[in-house]
């Protein structure tokens, strides 16, 4: 007995393919702009930290964070601990051994930053309640910053050296801003909207997790890797 056998027509086999290329390319570019708003914040967290600074300077002509009169200029009703004054140096941080970017401390000057700024209404954040107020970055990881210390003493920054046995050359810049937790990927964009796009070298530039204090050439970024990105303003 004859059996009818029934199938897809190559028709049907196209259409069916053309609409799987077109959710796997809507997938992809999805993820491609999900990927760019991530480099954009990162991005965006490294710019607003000197609008804070020069925002400070211009109310108070003081240094956030190492302003020796922050309970007058802020107010003495309004910076009560954990907010304090600093010690009026011009310099941020060093003032202790844990005195750096990366400071739980909450008497430290580089949380106390965190704590002028937004007490000054420069910033949005917590200003009490806190161990630790220095903000995050998209990947829900500390963000931080401190003055560039080429000196020996307490609090002394390690600056992130370029990675070269001919030269060794430090950061440049009166302040180093540190965001941690990066992923590779994301790094060599990140270096491609804010500086040269080599992570190796200019203003800013990312901490090899095994070296630390050198810097890692873009080559050799690992996509899946994490990292801290470092640069000087």
């Amino acid at each position: 007995m004859k059996r009818n056998q029934s199938g897809f027509t190559l028709i049907e086999i196209a259409i069916v393919l053309v609409i799987i290329g077109l959710l796997l390319g809507g997938v992809l570019k999805g993820q491609e702009l999900i990927n760019s708003a991530k480099v954009k914040n990162l991005a965006t967290d490294f710019r607003n930290i000197p609008v804070f600074i020069y925002g400070y300077q211009d109310k108070f002509k003081a240094l956030p964070g190492d302003d020796s009169n922050a309970v007058t200029h802020l107010g003495a009703t309004i910076c009560v601990a954990p907010c304090a004054a600093g010690s009026g140096n011009g310099v941020l941080g060093g003032s202790s051994a844990t005195d750096t970017w990366t400071s739980t401390t909450v008497t430290d000057e580089t949380q106390q930053f965190w704590i002028h700024v937004r007490l000054a209404d420069l910033a949005p954040g917590p200003t009490s309640g806190q161990t630790d107020y220095r903000p995050t970055n998209s990947a829900g990881l500390p963000i931080g910053i401190q003055s560039n210390i080429q000196t020996a003493g307490n609090g002394q920054f390690t600056t992130i050296t370029k990675n070269s046995a001919a030269a060794a050359s430090a950061m440049n810049g009166t302040y180093i801003i540190c965001s941690t937790g990066i992923l590779g990927k994301f790094v060599k964009q990140l270096d491609i909207t804010m500086d040269d796009g080599n992570t190796d070298t200019g203003a800013m530039r990312v901490a090899d997790p095994v070296t630390a204090g050198q810097s890692v050439a873009t080559a050799n970024v690992n996509d899946g890797q994490s990292y801290t990105v470092c640069m000087g303003i």
